[in-house]
C-alpha cells in the first residue's frame, strides 16, 4: 500500500481502555467509504488487556491498523502530546481524524461525509460535528452541545468547549506538529484546533456522529485541584504568548477567573501564605 492509496488516517491513543476499545475499533473499521483509510494507534503500556485487544485487531485488519505498543509508560516519564509525538508523523493520509480508545463513532458514513465536505470546500482546514456525552457510571447519554451547522471562529472555540475531539477531521498540512508540544500546554487539542484555524476555516456539522465517554479513568472526570489550576493558568498564558495576544480579551478573562478560583481553593485549604507566592510563581 502506498501513501497515495490512503486518504484518511485515524489517530487513536489508548491507555487502559480494555473495557471500551472493542467498541471504539469496531466503529472505526466499520466506516463505509469510497476511499482507503488507516488507523494509527499508540498504546502507552496498558496493563488491563488493552494491548491484547490491539494485537487481536491487528491480526484481523493488518492492512488498516498500525500500532505502537509501548513497554514502558511514557506519560509517567513526563512525555506529553502522544498523538502529536507518536501518531501524526506516521499518518499517510491527506486528512487526519481523531478517536481516542474510550470514545467511539456512531455513524458509519461519518468519514465519508466529512471528506466530501473538505474536498468540496478548499478554504476550510477542518470540520467537526456534534456528539453525545455518555456517562459510563450512570448509563446516561445527552447531546454534547446545541451546535449549529455553520462556520465557527477560533475565538468561539477557545471561549467555550465547542469541539468534541472524536469529531474532527482536518487537513494534515494544516498543523505544525511541533507547536503543540510545549510542556506548558495541558490541553493539546485546543492548541491543535487554534493552529489549524491559522490555516483555514472550521465548519461544524450539527448531527451527532460520535460519543464522548465520561468515566472514572478519563481526563474529564478529574477534580480541579490547586496544582491543576496552576497548570491551567500557565497553559492560558502560553496561548497568549504563542498566538501573539490574538485572543488576549478572552484569555485575560479566563486567567482572572482561574486566579480567583485558585485563591478560593487556597483559602479553603488554609494556605493563606501561598496566595502572594502563588501569584508571583505564575508570572511570566
Amino acid at each position: 500500500m502506498t501513501n497515495d492509496d490512503i486518504l484518511v488516517s485515524i489517530s487513536c491513543i489508548t491507555y487502559n481502555h480494555g473495557s471500551f476499545l472493542r467498541e471504539c475499533l469496531d466503529s472505526l473499521v466499520g466506516q463505509k467509504t469510497d476511499f482507503r483509510f488507516e488507523i494509527i494507534l499508540h498504546d502507552d503500556a496498558s496493563t488491563d488487556g488493552t494491548q491484547e485487544i490491539v494485537r487481536e485487531y491487528v491480526d484481523k485488519y493488518p492492512e488498516i491498523l498500525f500500532p505502537i505498543i509501548q513497554v514502558e509508560n511514557q506519560f509517567s516519564q513526563g512525555v506529553r502530546g502522544m498523538m502529536t509525538r507518536f501518531n501524526f508523523p506516521r499518518c499517510r493520509g491527506k486528512y487526519i481524524a481523531i478517536c481516542e480508545g474510550d470514545d467511539y463513532w456512531i455513524d458509519p458514513l461519518k468519514l465519508q461525509k466529512q471528506v466530501d465536505f473538505l474536498e468540496s470546500n478548499q478554504d476550510y482546514a477542518m470540520c467537526f460535528h456534534n456528539a453525545y456525552l455518555y456517562y459510563q457510571e450512570t448509563d446516561k447519554k445527552e447531546i454534547f452541545r446545541p451546535l449549529e451547522e455553520r462556520e465557527y471562529s477560533a475565538s468561539e472555540i477557545l471561549r467555550t468547549w465547542t469541539i468534541p475531539t472524536a469529531s474532527v477531521l482536518f487537513r494534515k498540512d494544516s498543523i505544525d506538529f511541533s507547536g503543540t508540544l510545549n510542556p506548558r500546554y495541558i490541553y493539546g487539542d485546543i492548541i491543535m484546533f487554534l493552529t489549524i484555524a491559522e490555516h483555514g476555516k472550521i465548519w461544524c456539522m450539527k448531527d451527532p456522529m460520535s460519543v464522548y465517554r465520561i468515566h472514572p479513568g478519563g481526563m474529564t472526570s478529574e477534580r480541579m485541584t490547586i496544582k491543576k489550576l496552576e497548570l491551567l493558568i500557565l497553559h492560558q498564558k502560553q496561548i497568549q504568548k504563542d498566538f501573539s495576544q490574538k485572543y488576549a480579551k478572552i484569555l485575560d478573562k479566563d486567567i482572572a477567573g482561574s486566579l480567583m478560583f485558585l485563591s478560593f481553593l487556597q483559602l479553603k485549604e488554609g494556605r493563606i501564605s501561598s496566595l502572594k507566592s502563588g501569584y508571583e510563581s505564575l508570572k511570566y
